[in-house]
């Protein structure tokens, strides 16, 4: 280089840029080609004299050829840890491949009528017409026009406060307050706001318990409780039986005797986690069982998770009361008390997968707050239901119309069953009948239970839960959705499901 680098300052003048990089290149080539030439070669039995110098080394192999690589079938996989190895190994309840299958082949009424219908899944399609319209109508002046003028693009696609924007909360609070129908207020400060009522659950029960704890949950419960609470936190759930005999209701008793024996078996219980209204069975909890439900934690110092995501979707003649009401009395320890709300319910919205978790605890709240980092919900979402929400005269006539919705489809099911000859549970609330087919079953047991769930599925190409998936202690019973058809498919729906039980009612 120091031969060469100064030619290239040499050649100036038109054509100086070229010269003076083709110039010291061929000087360069000329000079190696030299230097071959007159180089002498080491004889070919002989090591070169850089090689011979260089002392031995040993202890080290050499590979020289990729063909001494393994082979792709002696190749070891990379391991997992032991936890993705059990989740990944661990076998799905039917609930879970009733929804694989009808992934595979769903029901269209005019690009598949032949697919399998989906009433497993608690979703609510009869009111998303009414959201369709207010979206066509104020999506995006929601967040960018006139109704958010203070807002930019910035707004929009920077981070965020990981718990919850101020705005959403306070209207979060207001439309919580609007499904109690004003028999309670909530404090925007004490919501933490996370991507969907499941991950709320998730990160309140690991603020809750410790692996291998345990949490009581009257039984039959929502099939999802196993995935979403035990999958990660390593807490059990234990259920508490409720029974046909008593309309399913909750006992005390049967909540003392668990938590008794969960003791002997020396299992730290540390919640009690219910839904009200109630999952799968659809009943609403009185005032005196809530009453009751707070005395029994306070005596065992333990905490109590009110899960209350269809607390606006009632339909019956009960009167509905959240457990916060009670709380405003004073009588008993708020900080023992917990609740899971959400948006995919009440408002038909899961794909905005929008969860609340309402706490009077100031421990749980600052280590929840925290663990939204991992399931917090986008600024435009939260922007764009600031809109809605505080939309009163939509919000209003939504809940409105959506009751007598959920109620005329809930009266049309219950009959279309019955001509069946199956009878449903009389509920008040909720997305769902809870139906008696054990006079269908080939045997009364999970295993008869079972059989016809898998008759139902692969032959009538309907989808339901069965109760073994609820932990319902009764083989028969069975989840059915209606919030997920029209009105016009219930015909069809009731044609399919016939087939099937009158072939087993013929064979019983």
């Amino acid at each position: 280089m120091r031969i060469i680098v100064p030619l290239q300052g040499i050649v100036q003048g038109r054509g100086g840029l070229i010269l003076g990089s083709l110039i010291p290149c061929a000087l360069l080539y000329f000079f190696q080609f030299y230097l071959k030439r007159n180089r002498s070669s080491p004889p070919p039995d002989s090591p070169s004299a850089s090689t011979a110098n260089l002392p031995e080394l040993t202890g080290i192999p050499r590979n020289s050829s990729r063909t001494s690589l393994p082979t792709r079938g002696s190749i070891r996989p990379a391991p997992v840890s032991s936890r993705a190895t059990a989740i990944a190994r661990a076998s799905d309840s039917a609930y879970y491949t009733g929804w694989k299958k009808w992934l595979e082949d769903p029901y269209h009424p005019t690009s598949n009528p032949d697919g399998i219908i989906q009433l497993g899944l608690s979703e609510n399609h009869l009111s998303l017409d009414l959201i369709e319209e207010w979206l066509a109508a104020n999506l995006q002046k929601s967040l960018l026009g006139e109704k958010r003028g203070d807002l930019s693009i910035c707004g929009l696609a920077t981070y965020e406060p990981l718990g919850g924007l101020m705005d959403f909360k306070m209207a979060m609070a207001g439309f919580m307050s609007k499904i109690m129908r004003g028999s309670v207020s909530f404090n925007p400060a004490q919501i933490i706001l996370t991507a969907g009522a499941t991950p709320a659950i998730e990160a309140l029960s690991f603020c809750l318990a410790d692996p291998g704890n345990a949490f009581l949950v009257p039984s039959p419960y929502y099939p999802g409780f196993d995935r979403d609470i035990k999958l990660r936190t390593g807490i059990e759930l234990i259920p508490v039986h409720c029974r046909s005999s008593n309309n399913f209701s909750l006992s005390i008793a049967a909540l003392e005797r668990e938590y008794k024996q969960a003791k002997k078996r020396g299992i730290k219980v540390r919640a009690v986690l219910l839904s009200n209204p109630s999952n799968p069975v659809g009943n609403i909890l009185h005032r005196e069982t809530l009453y009751d439900l707070l005395s029994f934690v306070t005596d065992k110092n333990l905490h109590l998770i009110s899960d209350e995501v269809y607390a606006g979707s009632t339909y019956g003649t009960e009167e509905y009361a959240s457990i916060a009401e009670l709380l405003d009395t004073g009588v008993f320890d708020n900080s023992r008390v917990h609740i899971i709300y959400g948006l995919s319910k009440d408002l038909s919205l899961p794909g905005f997968r929008v969860g609340a978790i309402y706490s009077y605890n100031e421990n749980v709240f600052a280590a929840v707050s925290k663990l939204t980092r991992f399931c917090s919900i986008s600024l435009p979402t939260q922007h764009l239901l600031v809109s809605m929400l505080s939309d009163t005269k939509f919000i209003e006539e939504y809940l409105k119309v959506n009751r007598e919705r959920l109620a005329q489809m809930h009266a049309l099911f219950v009959e279309g069953l019955k001509q069946l000859g199956v009878e449903c549970f009389k509920s008040s609330g909720g997305f769902y009948c809870w139906v008696d087919m054990s006079k269908f079953l080939k045997s009364y047991s999970v295993k008869g239970e079972l059989e016809l769930w898998e008759n139902i599925l692969n032959v009538a190409k309907v989808v339901l839960t069965p109760g073994a998936s609820c932990h319902c202690i009764e083989p028969g019973w069975f989840r059915c959705c209606f919030t997920t058809v029209t009105e016009r498919d219930v015909p069809l729906v009731m044609n399919r499901i016939s087939k099937v039980l009158k072939d087993h009612k013929a064979s019983h």
